[in-house]
């Protein structure tokens, strides 16, 4: 099984409940390699994707929303209609969208809550919208979810594929590998917000560990001959397969093993929350924490424990929150993102706001000996695996 060439994050939205010039509405890509995933799809999610240099419209496959607020959501329909070349119709005859495939796969596969399904088929039936390919919805539903599925009151999409999955949480209140493939799975856990709130875990699968050729070149050489002999023209060309994580045996019953796995990498990307604890056995030595910031104690404000109170009672945190929470879970990295419109960006040579991050950064080092990032929209960087680090 071949490793990811590539995994990396771009920010393309990390402002909280109101956009400001420097920021847009949450939403965060994830570069799988030649693929794209989003986590959530704020309002103008599509500009952002426009605007980036690292994600491509025709690279996303899967969206994966935390919560159905609209800055985390308003932007979705929109962004399908762009990538799936979207319209409202025709007046000379029916329009070729409405000839629909049936034996095509979803060009965008969704997860989220209970009510992802319904906005999804209410935004795209009541504004007319055809598409030009598949999607399906599968939902995380919570034990307390109301029995029944509130989009059954709204006509199904000619674009929607049947078979959505409803997937009930585990005893310990998680939905674990709620996709797989050969190289990563995701699951993911509840995290307290004042609505129903996910956070996600992105786990690489153990990656084929380096060979070393020198131990395995002097068996191969002994054996030269009778590779060639069986066919093999090239017998160092075994050294690809071993790397890649097969066994092989020689002629003279020499096992050439592959090396150990190495760990994969793993990413906790949380949506708005005032308390993530019970996705913490999941997050349990990210590599990557994503956690949200909304409201900060700096110099002019409150004190400390009224900002906290605030931030806690609309169901947000805080950067020292999210720093305790890195610690918690023994993570190396801690990205901050959501912030209030009061903290602009600080990529546009302002200097008030170089301070303010900078202020910000500092509130979470407190509690956090990692290194600390404070987003800015269409930031990327790449995931290091940590024995190349």
């Amino acid at each position: 099984m071949a490793a990811l060439s590539a995994l990396g994050i771009t920010f393309l939205g990390t402002a909280s409940a109101q956009p400001s010039s420097s920021r847009n509405h949450s939403s965060l890509a994830l570069r799988l390699g030649a693929d794209v995933w989003l986590f959530d799809c704020g309002e103008a999610t599509q500009h952002q994707v426009q605007r980036s240099t690292d994600v491509r419209m025709g690279r996303i496959r899967k969206v994966f929303i935390t919560h159905t607020h609209g800055d985390h959501i308003f932007g979705l329909a929109p962004l399908m209609a762009s990538a799936m070349n979207g319209a409202g119709g025709t007046t000379d005859g029916p329009d070729e969208r409405l000839e629909v495939d049936e034996t095509l796969l979803p060009t965008f596969e969704i997860y989220g809550p209970l009510g992802t399904r319904a906005y999804v088929r209410s935004a795209l039936r009541f504004t007319h919208t055809l598409l030009q390919g598949r999607y399906i919805v599968h939902e995380l539903r919570f034990a307390a979810d109301p029995v029944g599925d509130p989009a059954d009151a709204v006509p199904t999409h000619h674009c929607e594929l049947a078979g959505g999955r409803n997937i009930t949480q585990a005893i310990d209140g998680t939905w674990r590998d709620i996709y797989q493939d050969n190289l990563v799975r995701v699951s993911a856990a509840p995290i307290l917000h004042s609505v129903p709130c996910l956070g996600y875990v992105v786990d690489e699968l153990p990656v084929p560990g380096k060979i070393e050729p020198k131990l395995y070149t002097p068996h191969i050489m002994r054996n030269k001959d009778a590779l060639v002999a069986s066919g093999l023209d090239k017998p160092m060309s075994l050294l690809a397969r071993i790397q890649a994580g097969e066994s092989i045996m020689l002629p003279d019953g020499t096992e050439l093993a592959p090396p150990s796995r190495r760990p994969g990498r793993k990413l906790a990307i949380l949506g708005d929350t005032h308390d993530p604890s019970p996705i913490a056995d999941l997050a349990q030595g990210a590599d990557v924490l994503i956690h949200e910031a909304t409201n900060a104690f700096l110099p002019a404000d409150e004190t400390e424990q009224n900002v906290e109170l605030r931030a806690k009672s609309h169901g947000h945190s805080t950067p020292q929150m999210a720093g305790a929470f890195a610690t918690r879970i023994g993570a190396k990295m801690l990205l901050l993102n959501h912030f209030s419109a009061r903290y602009p960006s600080d990529d546009e040579g302002n200097a008030e706001a170089k301070v303010v991050m900078e202020a910000i950064r500092d509130l979470a080092r407190s509690q956090f000996i990692g290194q600390v990032i404070c987003a800015r929209d269409l930031m990327s960087l790449t995931v290091p695996r940590a024995f190349d680090s």
